[in-house]
């Protein structure tokens, strides 16, 4: 064996694989924007929007140039939106776009997004669509008290002993939904059926806390929040403890006139279709708290009055 066969051979390197292509995701986006703008437009015909059908449409839906025209824009710009190259898209356009393409709420804000545009908000809200079929389940849930809410408390839909739980004389917010959390901090301690308030109260505004992040700047979640500062200092003082929470079950206790005191728990469900909703449903504690949500759910429909003549809100 000769010096060199001798010598040990060091293994060849691994070759370096080829670094791998990842896609930016700004060039995602625009591909799906474009899938997006193109899927809604063949499904807005052209009497949907007022134009004659016209003849030889090759396929279904508007044509580029009819989106173009009746939301101002110019043909090019809105092919170039529609081919996913990387232009810019204001919100005023993208809002003109969304109307001539017949978008919901929920299909106008996808469109925004995609576009990387922040979704501009509506000065008034608009009214929540729940299916016929969430009044049947909360229905079906008797005795059991349940309720449909959003992310800001207003209360959506109720069962009967959901509003047998509470007072008759519910208040509602300046622009007129009736909102629980309204409810548990303006209504005077010797009318509010809430026994662990203090307790809970923290937990409810550090949850509205989080929920408003979401919604800075909007012209409804603002104006709500500035109501409550100015109705209450304890709402006040929780509100500036910047505490964020997560809706979680807790035991809430109440009081009513008839029954007497219900320790019952929340229970929170999500609702498909409904953005930020949720279904409540209180279930009792114990033995004695079910026996007394069965003879509430008995009583004759409606809320039980106040108990005392204070003059201030009652929820």
């Amino acid at each position: 064996m000769t010096a060199v066969d001798s010598l040990a051979v060091a293994p060849a390197p691994a070759p370096v694989p080829a670094e791998r292509n990842c896609p930016d995701p700004r060039d995602r986006r625009r591909t799906e924007l474009a899938r997006y703008l193109r899927a809604c437009r063949a499904r807005v015909s052209p009497e949907d929007v007022g134009l004659p059908p016209g003849l030889r449409r090759r396929t279904p839906g508007l044509r580029r140039e009819e989106v173009a025209q009746l939301a101002g824009v110019g043909v090019t710009w809105y092919t170039w939106l529609e081919q996913g190259r990387p232009i810019n898209a204001s919100a005023q356009v993208l809002a003109a776009v969304a109307r001539v393409l017949l978008l919901d709420a929920a299909a106008r804000e996808h469109l925004f997004r995609l576009a990387g545009v922040a979704v501009r908000p509506s000065a008034q809200p608009e009214p929540p669509v729940l299916d016929p079929s969430t009044q049947l389940i909360l229905d079906a849930l008797v005795p059991l008290p349940a309720a449909v809410s959003n992310s800001r408390f207003d209360v959506l839909a109720w069962n009967a002993p959901y509003e047998a739980l509470f007072a008759a004389g519910r208040p509602r917010t300046d622009d007129g939904w009736f909102n629980s959390l309204w409810c548990t901090v303006t209504t005077p301690e010797c009318c509010n059926p809430f026994v662990n308030r203090g307790e809970q109260l923290p937990q409810m505004v550090a949850v509205l806390r989080g929920a408003y992040g979401k919604h800075l700047g909007e012209p409804v979640w603002e104006d709500f929040v500035r109501s409550l500062l100015a109705a209450s200092g304890e709402f006040r003082e929780l509100w500036a403890r910047q505490e964020v929470a997560a809706r979680r079950t807790s035991l809430k206790v109440f009081r009513h006139p008839l029954v007497g005191v219900l320790r019952l728990n929340a229970a929170y469900l999500t609702v498909p279709g409904v953005p930020e909703a949720f279904v409540l449903v209180y279930t009792p504690e114990g033995p004695v708290d079910r026996e007394r949500i069965e003879r509430m759910a008995a009583l004759s429909p409606g809320g039980w009055s106040n108990p005392c003549d204070h003059a201030g809100a009652v929820c």
